[in-house]
């Protein structure tokens, strides 16, 4: 559902006619309804309602703080792909108990900023990436909490440039090796491991390669908990896809 709809072939934001604010604010301009995102960030939430759960926004997706605060609001957090997201975000009232960083090529800096400000989370992509936040959490004196972004081995089903979670993408870590790296993770005295992550892709239009994940993700998290790895955050991204038709 959302809030833009025509009313005498004139379109509308909400009750506001379109052309009423073009007349205002002058054109080009982005026009956003918050009724609309506020309406979507519940039904996601909503979904998950029986079990405990935090609905992160992609930052990368929208980093108008404006718009990051409409789920702030609403008790959301942010996943984020650098420090400047990480700055949006924090001035946008974000919880940092609820913000997971995720994204190749992290710098240090970003790294240290993020551990300054006790985020939940890294989702890393790689074990020189492990080594590199263990580094920078013993020279601060913390513990990091991470997560591996393992590949699933799944089909989105989606178009292959932007399919993100088979074996011969470039992203994640080999789910079959995946075991061995969280046994390293779990032996670097600066990181508490707390998660698993999965991202498939993008424009993700069926359920099934999501329910397929999970199922992978699922056993993953049972062999860990077998060898006293407890795994309390399994994160799974991706995102759904929208309708190019009528």
């Amino acid at each position: 559902m959302n809030y833009f709809n025509y009313h005498d072939d004139s379109l509308y934001c909400e009750e506001v006619p379109v052309q009423k604010i073009a007349a205002e604010v002058g054109t080009p301009f982005y026009l956003y309804s918050h009724r609309t995102l506020q309406h979507h960030f519940r039904v996601f939430d909503a979904a998950f309602a029986e079990v405990p759960h935090i609905v992160c926004f992609a930052v990368k997706a929208n980093s108008n703080t404006s718009i990051l605060r409409i789920f702030v609001r609403e008790g959301g957090g942010m996943d984020l792909v650098s420090g400047g997201e990480l700055y949006r975000a924090l001035k946008a009232g974000a919880d940092p108990a609820k913000i997971v960083y995720s994204g190749v090529g992290k710098r240090d800096d970003e790294i240290d900023f993020a551990l300054k400000t006790w985020i939940l989370m890294f989702n890393v992509e790689s074990d020189q990436e492990l080594s590199t936040i263990n580094a920078r959490a013993a020279l601060m004196g913390v513990r990091a909490g991470i997560a591996l972004r393992v590949n699933p081995d799944v089909d989105p089903q989606t178009h292959p440039h932007i399919s993100t979670g088979l074996k011969e993408n470039k992203f994640g870590i080999d789910i079959e090796g995946s075991l061995d790296a969280y046994r390293r993770a779990a032996a670097m005295k600066n990181l508490e491991i707390k998660g698993v992550s999965c991202h498939i892709g993008s424009q993700v239009t069926k359920i099934s390669p999501f329910t397929d994940a999970l199922g992978r993700l699922q056993e993953l998290i049972g062999r860990l908990r077998d060898e006293g790895i407890a795994v309390r955050y399994p994160d799974l991204g991706s995102g759904l896809g929208i309708t190019h038709d009528p």
